[in-house]
């Protein structure tokens, strides 16, 4: 990704420089060996610490979202004429730009108010597969060299190729290319082989339901309601979250087994037509819960019942905003 990352800070510098755009989003290298953390950069010499590499895998139209909601907020009580538009550049694997679409689908903001760097993407290297790999829960360096990890840890150094270590929800991912940008940084990357992109929900559907509902249990007992999951996806952003609403209140703020699968139920039905599989919240949970195998069964079923792809276009009518007098309704009676 050397080349890709040389363009990229040459468009935000030129961006910045310009005053095209007031902020560019994008990633700098993180506190621990092989990791990147999002960050935001206001000036154009300071894009020469932006990075791009296997590590830069969180969706940052979140930061896009935030950002632009931000600045609307703090302008809400000046006068009309006197308010100023926040322009956000953003660095935007395919993934991301599918959030980005489903931004703008939803009225978020306008498409003047973002610049799109596009990234061909090859695929992210899962951190926790590498840690396993290497026999360690730590790591002392590592780095990404012709298509091989090397990773040094207690135990000593390790070569792992990339392909092995590539997050799971990247090797089934059909959209390794923007669907939409302003400019392209590189060559598209070929298009993936994804005949197995549902196998594992497949295998779970063929469960019987006592089974899949003991799963759901077992994986809900691991999680400790930090809300890692929500802050970090890309479609989460009421400003009134319904787990802190007291007035009604929906669920209790404790961990009772009933309130943490509340919260999760609840939090599935929100991304039903809106999760475009980008890994962030299964990449942030600390607790390793199994959160991807329920968002890609609520995105296969919007597919099988109602050809539904999401993030796919600009203008196309989200799942839960349309109706059409032939959808199946088999799901209905039989879930």
């Amino acid at each position: 990704m050397e080349n890709l990352q040389v363009k990229m800070r040459e468009e935000a510098a030129g961006l910045l420089g310009s005053g095209r755009a007031q902020v560019v989003v994008g990633f700098m290298p993180g506190p621990l060996p092989l990791t990147a953390v999002p960050a935001a950069i206001t000036k154009a010499e300071e894009a020469g610490r932006l990075v791009l590499n296997e590590f830069c895998g969180q969706n940052l139209a979140k930061y896009v979202h935030d950002l632009i909601s931000e600045n609307r907020q703090s302008q809400a009580r000046m006068k009309p004429e006197e308010r100023k538009k926040l322009v956000v550049g953003v660095v935007a694997p395919g993934c991301a730009t599918r959030s980005l679409v489903i931004h703008l689908n939803e009225r978020q903001y306008e498409r003047d108010e973002i610049v799109i760097l596009g990234v061909p993407c090859t695929g992210m290297v899962d951190r926790r597969k590498v840690l396993a790999l290497a026999g360690s829960e730590e790591l002392l360096s590592g780095s990404v060299e012709g298509g091989v990890v090397k990773a040094a840890s207690a135990n000593g150094q390790s070569e792992i190729p990339v392909s092995e270590v590539l997050a799971d929800w990247c090797n089934t991912c059909r959209f390794n290319n923007p669907v939409i940008s302003d400019l392209l940084l590189g060559p598209e990357a070929p298009p993936k082989i994804t005949e197995k992109e549902y196998a594992q929900v497949e295998a779970f559907e063929a469960l019987p339901p006592e089974e899949r509902w003991a799963y759901f249990e077992k994986e809900m007992r691991r999680c400790m309601r930090c809300y890692a999951c929500r802050n970090a996806c890309p479609s989460c952003y009421c400003r009134s979250c319904f787990v802190e609403q007291s007035q009604p209140q929906w669920t209790g703020i404790g961990q009772s087994e009933a309130d943490v699968q509340f919260f999760q139920f609840m939090r599935l039905f929100h991304m039903v037509g809106r999760c475009v599989d980008c890994g962030s919240c299964s990449t942030v949970c600390p607790m390793g819960v199994d959160l991807r195998k329920f968002l890609k069964k609520i995105e296969k079923d919007g597919r099988d019942f109602f050809a539904d792809t999401v993030g796919e276009a600009l203008g196309k009518p989200m799942l839960l905003a349309t109706f059409r007098e032939d959808d199946p309704e088999d799901f209905i009676y039989n879930p």
